[in-house]
C-alpha cells in the first residue's frame, strides 16, 4: 500500500473563523499528525490563490490526500473537489472539516471554539487515511422537461426551454394554466392588466409545438436521477371529450347546479359543468362529478342531451402515462392563507369580511361583479384593509414576511379610490415594506390619493348594527380606535400549497422551516434543489412577486437548457453496494430504501443496488443486520476512526 501522504489547509475565512478561533494554534497541533506531509493557513481558501496553494503543493509534496478545514462542504466542496482533480489527484481523496457553521459561528469562547476545531481538523485527518478513490459514471440526458405548474412562472420556463428547441411537457391539476396571475384585475406598481400581461402567453403555451400542454392532470410517482427521471402522470377524467367540444358553451349555460367556484373564491359560483374563466387555455369544459347531479343521483344528463357534438361522456376514466425527462421544473405556485385560523376577525362569519384574492374577483372586470364594487347588493361608503394577516405571525406558525401584501392592498386601495372617490379608505398596517422597483414611488402615489394609513394590528372585528367594527390600537398616537366600516379586506399572505408538499414526499425533496421548497444554496444557487436536476421557481420556493417569480422561471429554464446542451451528466459515486458474501437476503434493506434502489436477485437470493437509482443515502447500510451493505466514501471503518479520534485525549 502506497505511504499516505496528507496537505492540510485551515482557513481564515476573513474574520468568520480567525474571529474566534486560533487559526496557527490548529496548525501547529495538525502539523504534529501522522501522515501529514505538510500544514498550511490562509486568509480564503475558497480563493484562486487558496486554490492554487494546494494544486502547487500536490504537485511539489506529492500529497495523495488532502483536507480543507473552512465552510460547509454543501458550499465549497465542489470547488476544491474540481481544484485537487486539476492537480491530478483523485476528487473523492479530499475531506472537509467545517470550523464556521459547526464551530466558529456557535460560540464566542475562543479557548472552546479552537479546541473544538483541532478536534474537527484531528478526525478529518483520520478519515482521510482510509480514503479512497471513486470513479463518476457518465450518463445521457434525456432531452426532455417536465414543468409541474402552470402559473406565470411555468409558462415563462415552458415557453423558454421550448424555444431553445427542446421539448416540454407542462403538467397543471386545473383545468386550465394561468394560475393566481389570472385572478388579477391590474398588477402593482404599474397597475397593467394582469389579463393582458398573461393571456397572450397563455395562448403562445398553447400554440408552441415544442410544449404539450397535460391540464386537469396530476403527478403520480417520480422516480430516477438526474437526466433520467420516470415520471408517471395521471389523467383526471373530465366526462368531455375535448376533441369532439367545440366550446360553445351550451352546456355550461343549461346546467342547473350551481356551486361555489375556486376561481372566484367564495363570491362568484360556477356550473357543475364549467370552464374556470372566460379566457382559458385549453377552453374546454370539465365536468365536478363531486357536484354533478347525474353523478350525486342518478339523473339529468341535461348536458349531454344539448351537446350539439355528442363530447359529453359520462363513462370517462382517468388515465395514467409514464413519460421519462431528463429535467424538472417545479413551479407549483402558493396558496392564499386561510384566515379562519384568525377566528378574531370574523372570516366565514360575516359575508363583509373579504380575502384580499376575493376582493381581487370584485374588483376584475372579468369576476362575477364585472367590477362594480358592491357587497350585499350596495356600494361601500367606507373599507378597511388589514396587513399582515397569516403573516409574520407566529402564532399561526408562520414569522415570515409574504412581501407581496403591503404592495397589493396599497393597489387595491388606489383602484378603489379611482372609482369610488368618496369612499372612506383606511388600511391598518405594521409597517410598509415597498422594497421593489417603483414601489416606494407608488405607496406614496397611493397616501396622496386620499387613502387614510393607520399604524396598527386590528385584535377584533365585531358587528354594530349593520356596520362593522374594526377595533385596533393606533400605535403612533397610543390609543385604542374602532374604525367603522361597510367592508373589510384581509391582506392575507402567502402559504406553501398542500400539492408542493406532497410533491416534495414523492421527489425527496427538503423544506424550509416555513414548509417552501429548500434551494441548494440561498445565495450561490437559488434555483437549485437538493436533488440534481429538479429546479425550483416562483412561489414553491418562497413569496415572490410576479417580476421576481418570472425572473426565477428564466434562470430554471436556463438551467435545464444548460443541462441539454450538455447532453451527458456525471452520477456521484457515492453509493451503497452489497457484499454478497454476507447478505441473507432478509429485504429488511428493500422496504426501508427510499429511492426503490435496491432489488432482490431470485437466482443467487441476495440484494443488489440498482446504481441508477441509488442517492447514497445510507439508510440501508445502517439498516442492514449482517453488514453486507457498504457505503462507499462512509464506510464504517472510516467512521470508527472519526469517533475514535473525537475520544482521544492528551
Amino acid at each position: 500500500m502506497a505511504e499516505i501522504r496528507i496537505g492540510v489547509y485551515v482557513c481564515h475565512c476573513g474574520t468568520n473563523i480567525a474571529g474566534v478561533v486560533d487559526v496557527l494554534k490548529v496548525v501547529e497541533e495538525i502539523k504534529k499528525m501522522k501522515n501529514v506531509v505538510v500544514c498550511r493557513n490562509y486568509l480564503y481558501m475558497c480563493s484562486d490563490p487558496g486554490q492554487e496553494l494546494i494544486k502547487k503543493d500536490i504537485r511539489e509534496y506529492n500529497l495523495n490526500r488532502v483536507v480543507v478545514a473552512s465552510c460547509s462542504p454543501r458550499m465549497h466542496e465542489i470547488t476544491f473537489r474540481k481544484a485537487i482533480k486539476e492537480a491530478g489527484l483523485n476528487p473523492y481523496l479530499l475531506e472537509m472539516a467545517n470550523i464556521r457553521e459547526q464551530d466558529s459561528w456557535v460560540t464566542e469562547d475562543k479557548e472552546e471554539a479552537t479546541k473544538k476545531a483541532i478536534s474537527l481538523v484531528r478526525i478529518a485527518v483520520l478519515r482521510a487515511s482510509l480514503l479512497e478513490e471513486l470513479y463518476e459514471k457518465e450518463v445521457k440526458v434525456i432531452k426532455r422537461a417536465l414543468v409541474i405548474g402552470g402559473g406565470i412562472s411555468g409558462i415563462q420556463a415552458s415557453l423558454d426551454i421550448a424555444e431553445a428547441g427542446y421539448e416540454v411537457y407542462l403538467v397543471e391539476k386545473e383545468p386550465s394554466i394561468g394560475g393566481h396571475m389570472a385572478q388579477l384585475e391590474k398588477t402593482f406598481p404599474t397597475l397593467d392588466c394582469a389579463a393582458c400581461i398573461l393571456t397572450p402567453k397563455m395562448v403562445e403555451v398553447s400554440q408552441n409545438p415544442n410544449i404539450k400542454l397535460m391540464t386537469y392532470c396530476e403527478i403520480e410517482d417520480i422516480s430516477g436521477f438526474v437526466g433520467n427521471f420516470k415520471v408517471k402522470i395521471k389523467k383526471k377524467a373530465k366526462y368531455v371529450s375535448w376533441e369532439k367540444c367545440i366550446s360553445c358553451l351550451l352546456c355550461q349555460e343549461k346546467c342547473p347546479k350551481k356551486v361555489p367556484s375556486e376561481f372566484e373564491g367564495s363570491v362568484g359560483f360556477r356550473k357543475a359543468i364549467y370552464i374556470p374563466f372566460a379566457q382559458a387555455v385549453p377552453n374546454k369544459p370539465v365536468i365536478d362529478s363531486e357536484s354533478c347531479i347525474y353523478f350525486q343521483t342518478g339523473r339529468c344528463r341535461v348536458c349531454e342531451k344539448i351537446c350539439p357534438t355528442k363530447a359529453i361522456n359520462f363513462d370517462d376514466k382517468e388515465e395514467y402515462e409514464e413519460v421519462d425527462f431528463g429535467a424538472i421544473v417545479i413551479a407549483t405556485g402558493y396558496d392564499e392563507f386561510d384566515p379562519r385560523l384568525k377566528p378574531e376577525f370574523g372570516y366565514g362569519r360575516y359575508k363583509e369580511v373579504l380575502t384580499g384574492l376575493e376582493f381581487e374577483r370584485i374588483l376584475n372586470a372579468g369576476g362575477p361583479t364585472f367590477g362594480e364594487i358592491k357587497i350585499n347588493g350596495k356600494v361601500p361608503k367606507s373599507i378597511v384593509f388589514i396587513h399582515c394577516v397569516g403573516s409574520r405571525d407566529e402564532m399561526v406558525g408562520n414569522p415570515y414576511c409574504s412581501r407581496v401584501c403591503c404592495m397589493y392592498i396599497a393597489k387595491q386601495a388606489y383602484l378603489v379610490k379611482e372609482r369610488l372617490p368618496d369612499c372612506k379608505i383606511t388600511v391598518f398596517y405594521i409597517d410598509v415594506r415597498a422594497f421593489g422597483k417603483g414601489f416606494e414611488e407608488f405607496y406614496t402615489r397611493v397616501k396622496d390619493s386620499g387613502v387614510i394609513y393607520r399604524r396598527g394590528s386590528p385584535s377584533e372585528i365585531y358587528k354594530r348594527g349593520d356596520k362593522l367594527i374594526v377595533r385596533s390600537e393606533d400605535t403612533i398616537l397610543g390609543e385604542m380606535v374602532e374604525e367603522e366600516a361597510d367592508l373589510v379586506v384581509l391582506g392575507t399572505g402567502l402559504v406553501p400549497r398542500k400539492e408542493t408538499l406532497e410533491l416534495a414526499k414523492k421527489l425527496k425533496l427538503s423544506l424550509s422551516p416555513d414548509n417552501f421548497l429548500l434551494e441548494a444554496h440561498p445565495k450561490l444557487r437559488p434555483i437549485d434543489s437538493n436533488i440534481d436536476g429538479v429546479y425550483l421557481c416562483g412561489c414553491c420556493q418562497g413569496p415572490k412577486d410576479i417580476p421576481d417569480s418570472v425572473a426565477q422561471a428564466k434562470g430554471a429554464a436556463s438551467s435545464v437548457i444548460a443541462l441539454f446542451n450538455k447532453g451527458v451528466v456525471t452520477v456521484e459515486p457515492i453509493q451503497a453496494y452489497v457484499r454478497e458474501e454476507y447478505c441473507s437476503g432478509c429485504h429488511i434493506c428493500e422496504g426501508l430504501c427510499p429511492y426503490l434502489a435496491l432489488e432482490f436477485d431470485k437466482e443467487k437470493k441476495v440484494m443488489r443496488v440498482n446504481t441508477a437509482l441509488c442517492r447514497g443515502c445510507g439508510v440501508c447500510p445502517s439498516a442492514c443486520p449482517s453488514g453486507a451493505i457498504v457505503m462507499r466514501h462512509y464506510t464504517d471503518e472510516q467512521i470508527e476512526v472519526q469517533i475514535g479520534g473525537l475520544l482521544w485525549k492528551e
